[in-house]
């Protein structure tokens, strides 16, 4: 049986609203990484990916090293291959997320700090669980010093990290050479 792919494609290649995305992507990266050009296979999938991406970046309320603390818990509890790598890269150079949170992430071990413990099992719970918490397990976040409001931005860090890894484990998307130095999976983490 011949293996499903799914192509990637270029700026030239795609419908308007996708073209103009990977435009502005790779003017503002120097690159358009692959789960993108995948992506740009169904323009809406790509346009609500980056609108709620930029979205949950900016009105989350929650700080750099906290949202990338959510997408790489998602990303472990999906076990998603790219996204793990893709936002332990970004944790190291851009969110300057300290290397011992990313890598308890990555080995599901444990992070120290109990504030942003919290937030890991909470995001973690609520993809597991597909959103069904308990009184107690919302207690406990709340108990750490988070918020209702919190409780909703994790909510919406999840919906986005849910479409790109639902988007990678379909396209097998292969991981961008920026990326490797923090390749992951699962059975690297074990």
């Amino acid at each position: 049986m011949k293996k499903f792919k799914i192509e990637e494609n270029t700026i030239e290649t795609v419908q308007p609203i996708a073209s103009k995305i990977l435009e502005n992507t790779k003017s503002a990266m120097g690159f358009v990484p692959n789960m993108y050009t995948g992506m740009a296979n169904n323009q809406g999938l790509l346009d609500a990916y980056v609108h709620s991406y930029k979205t949950f970046r900016q009105n989350s309320g929650f700080n750099a090293i906290e949202q990338e603390i959510i997408f790489l818990s998602v990303a472990y509890e999906n076990k998603c291959d790219y996204c793990m790598a893709a936002h332990s890269f970004v944790a190291d150079k851009s969110s300057k997320v300290p290397v011992e949170i990313t890598d308890a992430i990555r080995s599901n071990g444990s992070i120290e700090d109990t504030k942003l413990s919290a937030l890991s099992n909470f995001a973690k719970l609520v993809t597991r669980n597909r959103g069904n918490i308990s009184n107690q397990e919302i207690n406990i976040f709340l108990n750490a010093g988070y918020t209702v409001s919190d409780i909703l931005g994790v909510i919406t860090g999840v919906g986005v990290k849910t479409f790109s890894n639902y988007f990678n484990h379909v396209a097998e998307t292969t991981l961008d050479d920026v990326f490797k130095s923090r390749e992951w999976s699962l059975e690297l983490a074990k």
